[in-house]
């Protein structure tokens, strides 16, 4: 299972830019968002209200990878930031 990063919105959820394979992206506050790829299945949808650690989708291999996994970013708008300055 993937859990939710931090509390906000579903602005998306279906298959994501070539490569990335079944995508979903959370808006958070200060215009953060943040992105999980290579889905196998979502928990929620686009417009569904997430709380931090809330699961929100299962990890597989869908997308250009040949083993479950995840691809997880962090934006401030459409900058990428380095997401260890946020995880534990």
């Amino acid at each position: 299972p993937i859990k939710a990063a931090d509390s906000g919105e579903v602005v998306f959820s279906g298959s994501g830019p070539k490569g990335y394979g079944n995508l979903l992206i959370i808006r958070h506050a200060d215009s953060y968002l943040t992105s999980y790829g290579h889905l196998q299945g979502f928990v929620v949808n686009k417009g569904d209200s997430v709380e931090k650690g809330e699961i929100i989708a299962v990890s597989g291999d869908s997308g250009n990878v040949d083993r479950p996994q995840i691809h997880f970013s962090v934006r401030k708008g459409t900058t990428p930031v380095n997401p260890d300055e946020f995880l534990n």
